[in-house]
């Protein structure tokens, strides 16, 4: 991905995430007391887990994956885990409900490298140190789970992105500086604006929300984990009525769903803050800036991100993360009637 200034990539990036090691999170009550997070012959449902305090996430990189290297992972150049040429393979995917009543997805590795395999914890929805998440589900086989999946927070080339006075604007267009219609601060100018060409493939596939879905004026094109802002006066989805889901656990293969094939434009916008901003007229996230989200972006990006804005961290917008699990508790088709009154 590069700045608005700078060459499109064609090549997909390397994935970049946190991890944890095992023992930062583990049983706090149950039968496995004291023990680490850990493969799916040796958990059991029901124990509640905890991230330390002291935990520190660990830099981990992958090279794109080809049909040859199977479910393995090849680690890549920048990791702190292993060496490049080594390998981590998904063991698990383990679901957690914490207090709050969200879900959290944690991917359980393994890194296969000279000293002997060691476990690794990959939550895809932020932890929080000392609460409580209780293991609701276990699955053994996670095979379609790819490590690249993990983020590409960006609008598809074409986007009309509602601007302060009220103009539609296609994303492309943006610069920085420009002023644009944020649900909670009002104009805010734009500082930056990154773009990437990837082959629409896999976790690089697009989400295509069909106008008139969610209210939505065109077609709504997004990243696969992009969140869009959803208010729930009726049957909520949470505890708050504030809910931001990642359009992938929209798709129902006939309103919305995934557009493979070719390659695709992508767009990631970034305020001083992040904030909820309106896409063909649907309240969506822009890319959210910290220490934990640079690490799961593309290197090249991330090292730009960080060389014009030190220091920048934004807050995470307030509303509730649903998972594809609390959405299918009421059905798309109620969410879509919801969305499209609110």
């Amino acid at each position: 991905m590069a700045s608005d200034q700078g060459n499109i990539s064609t090549r997909a990036p390397a994935a970049t995430c946190q991890v944890f090691p095992a023992a930062a999170f583990a049983v706090t009550a149950g039968a496995n007391l004291h023990d680490p997070i850990a493969p799916a012959d040796e958990v059991c449902a029901g124990d509640i887990y905890q991230l330390a305090p002291d935990a520190r996430a660990l830099r981990l990189a992958i090279t794109p994956a080809s049909a040859a290297d199977g479910i393995r992972q090849p680690i890549a150049q920048g990791s702190e885990i292993g060496q490049p040429g080594e390998a981590v393979q998904i063991a698990a995917r383990l679901t957690f409900m914490g207090a709050e009543g969200d879900v959290v997805d944690v991917l359980v590795l393994v890194h296969h490298g000279a000293a002997g395999p060691a476990i690794y914890a990959l939550p895809l929805s932020p932890l929080v140190a000392k609460s409580d998440y209780t293991l609701v589900a276990v699955c053994e086989d996670p095979r379609e789970v790819r490590l690249a999946d993990l983020v590409c927070i960006s609008f598809g080339r074409g986007t009309k992105i509602t601007l302060s006075d009220g103009r539609q604007a296609a994303v492309e267009s943006l610069r920085p500086g420009d002023r644009v219609l944020t649900r909670d601060h009002g104009a805010q100018p734009l500082r930056w604006i990154g773009r990437a060409t990837l082959r629409a493939s896999g976790s690089f596939a697009p989400v295509v929300i069909s106008a008139g879905t969610l209210g939505n004026e065109g077609d709504l094109i997004v990243g696969q984990h992009h969140r869009l802002f959803l208010y729930q006066r009726q049957a909520r989805l949470a505890k708050t009525a504030e809910v931001l889901v990642q359009a992938k656990h929209l798709v129902d293969d006939t309103r919305i769903f995934l557009r493979e094939g070719g390659m695709t434009d992508y767009f990631s916008l970034i305020f001083d803050r992040h904030e909820i901003i309106y896409a063909e007229g649907i309240p969506a996230e822009s890319l959210m800036v910290t220490e934990a989200t640079l690490t799961r972006l593309p290197d090249d990006l991330a090292r730009e991100l960080k060389g014009r804005f030190p220091g920048l961290s934004h807050r995470p917008h307030f509303g509730t993360e649903a998972s594809r699990h609390v959405l299918d508790r009421i059905g798309p088709a109620a969410l879509f009637r919801q969305a499209r009154a609110s």
